[in-house]
């Protein structure tokens, strides 16, 4: 199909005419905020537009933004500023559901909003007291009226943690001395300087007009008693107007001129002309042509762009086993394999690369006994806040862990080599807090933002 043809005559001339909702349409979807980034035009049927999947369209200037892509949570967003600024406090960050359909568990908060406990500084600001005023330092001048000023501590008490005192730490006052003082004569500022004969030159122009400006010794006058000093040097000053502009020369437009064919090979893009500022062009200040230098409008190619291939999440690593042999509560290695699936591309896009299949080495430990040497591990990190508004906790735990002695894995249930331990083993410590296989602390979350702030 030709680009450029207008879209209903398209489906004319391939012998029907399918009804689409008319949208406005962009060439790029940011999944960052779901804004929809440089439009295309508008009254573009949404399949035509969506023959892109990375495109996005508004059905009216008030609607949000829509990407043409399958459902799918964008990328969680940075953490956002603690809510308290000392003491302990918590900082959220979330994540939205873009694209046609709806993205597993979007009904669920959790799934959009996650909180954790975050602290600016471990103390509040305790501000101080004033110290006494100190006495009035002596008189700035020896005579008529001056200045004199006295000062203060922030010392009573000192302010701790960032804490300040508040009010002025410097008090100024006037002073009189109850002499008179000379004045002495200064200049005023210049005046603007006059007027030249025109306010621009021809370019060859060779006689230069001159201007004058002024000022006056009042600034101020110098007293008669007792006598101050007149101004020094002249009130007057000449100048040739050498500064002149040449005579500005305003631009006209150029003829339109085509820049291209449409702007893609599949959706939809834009063929655009362009002008040039030329005819003749501005000189000296001269005014710039008035209006655009480039107009637009849409193109159909009727070809749908390529969809490469995306990869479902990783399932849970399958159990450890070995065909015809039994490794369970052995010390002999099994294989435990995970899958994922790729969703097939579409219209020539590529296929998704790697493998749909991995194998790891481990040991079966799953419900086995380990009478001696179980051990009680390190606390967890803290989980995220649970509900992630409102009232909500968080939680750490010590596992009761087997001492695995023999395997190659001699340090807990964690990755040395490439072998890994699999499944929960059967295990008893030393009671701790009247537990003895898992021990779980909780805590309040503090300063977490309402539900209804949302």
């Amino acid at each position: 199909m030709t680009a450029g043809i207008p879209l209903l005559l398209t489906a004319l001339l391939a012998g029907f005419v399918r009804v689409s909702e008319s949208v406005s349409c962009y060439s790029n979807f940011n999944n960052a905020d779901g804004s929809c980034v440089d439009f295309l035009g508008d009254d573009v049927s949404q399949d035509d537009c969506c023959l892109n999947h990375q495109y996005g369209f508004k059905h009216d200037e008030g609607s949000p933004c829509e990407a043409c892509y399958p459902a799918e949570w964008n990328p969680w967003s940075a953490w956002g500023p603690c809510s308290v600024s000392c003491a302990e406090g918590v900082q959220r960050r979330w994540r939205a559901c873009y694209g046609q359909g709806s993205c597993e568990g979007d009904d669920k908060l959790e799934n959009k909003l996650e909180t954790r406990v975050c602290s600016m500084q471990d103390c509040c600001p305790q501000d101080g007291g004033w110290s006494n005023w100190s006495p009035w330092s002596p008189c700035t001048v020896t005579c008529e009226t001056g200045m004199m000023e006295r000062r203060r501590k922030c010392n009573n008490p000192t302010p701790t943690c960032g804490g300040t005192c508040h009010g002025e730490d410097k008090q100024i006052s006037r002073c009189d001395t109850g002499k008179v003082c000379p004045i002495h004569g200064a200049w005023s500022s210049w005046g603007a300087w006059g007027e030249c004969f025109s306010s621009c030159v021809q370019e060859n122009a060779r006689n230069l007009p001159t201007q004058v400006r002024h000022r006056q010794c009042n600034n101020p006058p110098p007293s008669a008693d007792p006598p101050g000093n007149v101004c020094p040097g002249t009130g007057i000053e000449n100048r040739d107007c050498s500064g002149l502009p040449f005579c500005p020369v305003d631009g006209e437009w150029g003829n339109w001129q085509k820049e291209g064919e449409c702007s893609v090979t599949c959706g939809v893009g834009r063929e655009t002309e362009k002008r040039l500022c030329n005819n003749p062009a501005p000189r000296h200040n001269g005014r710039y042509c008035i209006g655009s230098d480039t107009r637009a409008w849409t193109c159909s190619t009727g070809v749908p762009c390529p969809v490469d291939g995306r990869w479902s999440e990783w399932t849970n690593w399958g159990p450890c086993e070995r065909i015809g042999l039994t490794i369970k509560c052995t010390k002999k290695i099994g294989i435990q394999k995970r899958t994922r699936r790729c969703e097939q591309p579409q219209h020539d896009g590529q296929v998704c690369a790697g493998s749909t299949i991995e194998h790891q080495s481990c040991y079966n430990i799953n419900l086995c006994r380990f009478s001696e040497g179980n051990f009680w591990s390190e606390w967890s990190e803290w989980s995220l806040c649970k509900p992630p508004c409102g009232e909500s906790t968080r939680t750490r735990a010590k596992q009761c862990q087997p001492l695995l002695t023999g395997y190659k894995n001699e340090t807990g249930i964690q990755k040395v080599t490439e072998v890994f331990f699999w499944g929960t083993p059967n295990v008893l410590c030393e009671e701790l807090d009247g537990q003895r296989r898992k021990v779980v602390e909780s805590q309040n979350c503090k300063n977490v933002y309402e539900c209804d702030e949302l």
